[in-house]
């Protein structure tokens, strides 16, 4: 059976992974007939959101205690990830993707990489395995690798932040992905567009579908 790590960045959408994009790839990747582990960085979350108010909240998080709700608490810091071990990985979005793995939401171009996150990306790029990204992460993608086709769906901003950190961006609607043949790297722009959670679902599936096509 095959086996996929997917890499969470905590827990909700405004300061963690997006949910839906989370469990709905947990879910793909089940009825395609894998097994999935899921990891996340043991570091503090950039800050905490009120997903009620929206507001910043006066406390501290752990990222991979907070994405271990989403996991069931099956879930295993990223810095024992090991490429060799898992034929691809994915990487959900939400807000989290972009403070928490990186810092993109915040410093736009000139974004860190978690060093967790980008050492995951080459390991499994230099072994040749595909690589998942949903949302806003293919722009960490982007930022760790250059010269790589990705989509965000039709966001003008983000898409000259892909270029300009190199990649080339291909506009996309609902549910389509986009290959980069080169690096293996499949992404679908899911919340990145104005979606219903059924969508994002296509989107989800569309993208497991082809990793597995392509393990």
């Amino acid at each position: 059976m095959k086996k996929i790590a997917v890499v969470l960045a905590g827990n909700g959408v405004y300061d963690g992974s997006e949910i839906h994009e989370a469990t709905l790839t947990l879910l793909a990747i089940a009825r395609n007939g894998a097994q999935y582990q899921c990891f996340a960085p043991d570091v503090d979350q950039a800050h905490v959101v009120n997903h009620l108010t929206g507001e910043e909240m006066p406390e501290k998080r752990n990222v991979l205690v907070e994405a271990a709700r989403i996991a069931r608490g099956n879930i295993t810091p990223l810095s024992e990830y090991k490429a060799k071990d898992f034929d691809a990985i994915i990487f959900p979005g939400g807000f989290g993707a972009a403070k928490n793995l990186c810092t993109f939401a915040f410093d736009g171009i000139d974004c860190k990489v978690n060093p967790d996150v980008e050492k995951a990306v080459r390991s499994t790029v230099a072994e040749k395995k595909p690589i998942g990204a949903l949302c806003i992460s293919p722009v960490m993608i982007a930022k760790i690798l250059g010269d790589v086709k990705v989509t965000i769906g039709q966001d003008e901003a983000t898409i000259q932040a892909v270029e300009n950190l190199g990649g080339t961006h291909e506009k996309t609607t609902h549910g389509q992905i986009v290959v980069d043949e080169k690096y293996n790297i499949i992404t679908t722009p899911c919340y990145m567009l104005n979606a219903t959670i059924d969508q994002i679902a296509d989107g989800a599936e569309n993208a497991v579908k082809k990793i597995l096509e392509m393990v």
